[in-house]
This record gives C-alpha cells, structure tokens and sequence, in this order.
C-alpha cells in the first residue's frame, strides 16, 4: 500500500509523522522545505510544496499543480492529512481521482474545528479525531486516540 502523508511542516508534521510511524506501508511525504521538515524527514520520500500558503494565492495555485503531478506520478493507496494549507488541494486532487482521502484533525482544536477541517470534512472518505471533545464539530468522525 502506497499512502501519501501531506502536511504543513512544525507540529503538523511532527504529529503526522508519529501517527503512521508503525503502519505497514510505503509512505510518501509533502511538505513544506524548511530546516525543521528536512531534520526530521531526513532519509525518507519528499515531495516539497510550495510555502507560505496563508494569504498567499499564488502559492495556493502553485500547490494545486504540484498536487495534480504528485497524484499523477506517485499513484497513491489514500491521501492522509492533518492540514494546513498544503492539505486542500492534495486532498482535492486525491478525491477527483478516486483515492482513499483521510483527514487527521489536531488535538488543540477542542473549542473549534480547524479551517483546513472545516472546508475538507463534507468530502473527504474518513475524518480521524485525536479528541474526543472534537466529536461536537465532526459528527461522522472517528475517535482514534489521543495523539498529542
């Protein structure tokens, strides 16, 4: 099984990774190219995504077409994401193309869902909670465990 791991670097990245540190698959990463993502990603498959993503809709764009040649060239099992940014269009190009599509919310996100949440979770196959508390915004989401 080919999975494709998408994620903002920093936290999210450091959670994703804890998260399939144990599965049984080829794991593929996207994220963004900055001293902390390539420490820890040191010795594995990266694809570098274009950052800042905040306001920025050239990046947004530019992400877009990365996730359309990624998708195409890797061919992917399923597409797992905890967000940021970097997660839409990946998460977007992963549905057209009929791939497994799972969002990973973060745990800090009690009170509220996250944007990148929030504008993924009507699509995507499967929506993972690190929380219980989360259940609130997520009705269709499974509990997973505490991840933090």
């Amino acid at each position: 099984m080919r999975i494709l791991c998408v994620a903002s670097s920093g936290g999210h990245l450091a959670l994703l990774m804890k998260l399939v540190a144990d599965w049984p698959a080829d794991v593929q990463w996207v994220t963004f190219d900055t001293p902390d993502a390539r420490s820890r990603l040191r010795g594995q498959d990266v694809i570098w995504a274009h950052h800042p993503t905040q306001r920025n809709p050239l990046n947004a764009a530019r992400n877009l077409l990365l996730a359309r040649r990624v998708m195409a060239a890797v061919r992917p099992d399923a597409v797992v994401s905890n967000g940021a940014g970097v997660a839409v269009p990946f998460l977007l190009w992963a549905r057209w193309r009929e791939v497994t599509t799972v969002f990973v919310e973060v745990p800090d996100r009690i009170q509220h869902p996250s944007l990148t949440g929030r504008l993924v979770a009507r699509w995507v196959d499967a929506v993972v909670l690190s929380a219980p508390e989360q259940a609130a915004f997520y009705e269709d989401g499974v509990f997973f465990g505490r991840l933090a």
